[in-house]
């Protein structure tokens, strides 16, 4: 019997979770904010930890302010800032020791009584007996930042990051597909010299391991940063791989633990000297290693791009829920997967494609309203390829219907591997009727791979043939506010001409859509020409 935890492991990545909530009056009528002195940036009222010792109020300060001027108060408490110059962002808090473990800004320690509600409440930045900015929260979760983002407060994990999407300039990348091309995303792994930054989800494989000790060997800095709780257990082949990094001084990394920041590390690049791939695959056989999946991949050197990723891996890397991995697999169990042999051919080679702008996308920051703008914006057509989909009421699918109702031509391609094919089936169904119901040009299909690839594994769309979406991102809400995602946003024809011809072979590999009632109409057709023959026969 096949082992199901290390092929669903991806596909049950989608498990729902909450998106951040938005609530409250971030400032009243009567205290707006002057931007010559400080205002309330955050408030983090429920600690992880008995009596919710280490709350705090961050501040945002302008240069040179001294602080000690104002006072934080709730109305039944208030806390006097001692006389310090600061700027930037500050935390506050009544114990500062302990907050000092919970963030990295600068922590200064106030006096007086100040308890915050986990409830919600009005908390007020006063200085003598005038309001300077107040915030109103309401029902904090453990664990999360109320961050002010102008009228409303919005709950996401401490620490997490906050980036915004980041736009490279145009040039040529290179854009490759797998199973057909397994040395795309290890070679420049192979030719770094400096450093090596791999992020994933799971890394198992011995050819990715063997180009990472060698840059190693070489005098990279190579450093490695996966999930530390995928979805049905960690194989005892990964461990193995990970055991054997760690002992040649790669340091190996895996997120985890209770102030974890995101759900899943869900996220498939890597960072190697000046370029970077981005990709649909996890490290492993099936995936880079070309046994498997269908995936879409980049290579690109736009250094707005690699600097965005090197940034994005220093920040998931340097947080409290990051854990060496030697520390991490003391007294576990691991399960034994089954291994990927398949062998495919290598119908699409990587190419060098010329691109207008790349986007660098990430989750829960800012990947979701970016997507769903793009589709929004498409005019002619869209093309959409992933595993499985998510809730029919989330943004994205929403915005495909929205795109098919003005009559952008829609193509929805789902997986037709054995853990997802029955759903996948229901929801191609769904999709083809609503669109009868709405005379809207939008169809949905099931893959035939016919022995192209085993499965898809690729996340991806091409829109309106002149931008192309790749990257680790399952589409579904979940995955879209609560995981580490990366994606790119290629703009040019070139990268659409490429993965556009990848995808149109991959639906017309196969796949039932053709209703019910035209395949009835032509087989009736067919009956009665070949009755019409017989009987032009009969009389000749």
């Amino acid at each position: 019997m096949r082992s199901l935890a290390p092929l669903v492991c991806c596909v049950l990545v989608l498990a729902a979770i909450g998106p951040y909530t938005a609530t409250g009056q971030a400032t009243s009528a009567e205290t707006i904010p002057s931007s010559a002195e400080p205002s309330i940036h955050a408030v983090y009222p429920d600690p992880i930890a008995g009596g919710d010792e280490g709350e705090f109020v961050v501040l945002s300060v302008p240069d040179g302010t001294d602080i000690g001027q104002y006072a934080v108060t709730d109305g039944d408490g208030t806390a006097e800032i001692p006389n310090t110059s600061a700027r930037g962002r500050v935390v506050l808090s009544t114990a500062p020791n302990r907050t000092r473990e919970l963030t990295d800004w600068p922590v200064v320690g106030f006096d007086g009584h100040l308890a915050l509600a986990n409830g919600g409440e009005r908390i007020q930045l006063q200085r003598g007996n005038r309001t300077v900015d107040a915030v109103r929260y309401t029902d904090s979760t453990e664990g999360d930042l109320g961050v002010v983002n102008g009228s409303v407060v919005r709950w996401r994990p401490l620490g997490a990051s906050d980036r915004p999407v980041v736009r490279a300039a145009g040039g040529e990348v290179q854009a490759f597909t797998l199973p057909d091309s397994p040395a795309a995303p290890v070679q420049p792994i192979r030719n770094a010299t400096e450093r090596v930054y791999l992020a994933g989800y799971t890394l198992s494989s011995s050819r990715v391991a063997d180009a990472l000790i060698a840059a190693q060997r070489r005098g990279a800095t190579v450093r490695v940063l996966l999930e530390g709780e995928p979805v049905g257990s960690r194989t005892a082949t990964e461990a193995s791989t990970l055991d054997r990094l760690t002992d040649a001084s790669v340091a190996v990394q895996v997120l985890t633990g209770s102030r974890a920041r995101y759900r899943y590390h869900h996220a498939k690049y890597a960072v190697a000297d000046g370029r970077a791939v981005v990709l649909t695959e996890n490290w492993k056989p099936a995936g880079t290693g070309g046994n498997s999946s269908r995936g879409w991949g980049v290579v690109t050197a736009q250094p707005r791009v690699v600097d965005g990723l090197n940034q994005t891996f220093q920040s998931d890397a340097g947080w409290q829920d990051s854990e060496r991995w030697g520390e991490y697999r003391q007294g576990r169990q691991f399960e034994q997967g089954e291994p990927a042999t398949g062998s495919y051919p290598s119908e699409f080679r990587a190419e060098s494609v010329s691109v207008q702008r790349t986007d660098l996308l990430v989750t829960p920051d800012n990947a979701q309203d970016k997507l769903v703008a793009t589709i929004d914006d498409a005019d002619d057509s869209i093309d959409v390829i992933q595993p499985t989909v998510g809730d029919w009421d989330s943004p994205l699918l929403r915005a495909l219907r929205r795109a098919a109702s003005r009559g952008v031509e829609v193509r929805l391609l789902l997986s037709d591997a054995w853990y997802v094919r029955e759903e996948n089936k229901q929801t191609a169904q769904r999709f083809r009727e609503w669109a009868d119901r709405n005379d809207a040009p939008l169809t949905a299909k099931v893959a035939d791979p016919d022995g192209r690839y085993e499965k898809i594994h690729a996340k991806g769309a091409v829109v309106d043939d002149k931008r192309v979406v790749v990257g680790s991102l399952n589409w579904n809400e979940a995955a879209a506010t609560s995981n580490r995602e990366v994606v790119l946003v290629l703009h040019g024809s070139d990268a659409a001409d490429y993965f556009g011809a990848v995808f149109d072979a991959d639906w017309d590999g196969g796949g039932f859509d053709t209703p019910v009632g035209v395949i009835g109409a032509l087989l009736g057709l067919l009956v009665v020409a070949g009755l019409a023959a017989r009987r032009v026969s009969f009389e000749a």
